[in-house]
């Protein structure tokens, strides 16, 4: 990996674009083709080509399991929790509008970022969990 200098810049130059991307993609899809699972996958897929690029423990170095293992649960608790407060704002499950009752389509809005932060988190961190699983496991 030592000599392959060339794809050890192009990798540094394209992370914060595909970050950039990633969330261009969670933030565009309220409007267009996209959300948190798309938004997610870009965002695990930047990990991984760093750990392919400058190896596994580098890319545990920079995204500890300790950080990526909590993003599973906390994704998913920041989806239902948002239903969860609509249900003691006295609306049904998901019910976004409840959120803001002065301005329902800024609770929309809210509500569906909320959401698909918490589907970007449960699916970046799972992919990123899978691959440190798979690739830890050696030869």
């Amino acid at each position: 990996m030592k000599l392959d200098l060339i794809l050890r810049i192009a990798t540094k130059l394209l992370l914060p674009f595909i970050l950039l991307f990633g969330l261009y993609v969670q933030f565009h899809g309220d409007y267009g083709p996209g959300g948190g699972f798309q938004a997610g996958v870009i965002a695990a897929a930047m990990v991984i080509l760093y750990a392919i690029t400058f190896g596994l423990e580098a890319a545990k170095r920079a995204v500890p399991p300790a950080v990526v293992e909590p993003m599973i649960p906390l994704g998913v608790l920041l989806f239902a929790g948002v239903g969860v407060v609509t249900m003691l704002l006295g609306d049904n499950y998901l019910a976004y509008n409840a959120l803001d009752p002065h301005n329902p389509a800024h609770g929309q809005h809210l509500g569906i970022l909320l959401v698909e932060l918490g589907v970007l988190i449960t699916v970046a961190g799972t992919m990123i969990a899978l691959f440190y699983a798979f690739a830890g496991r050696g030869r």
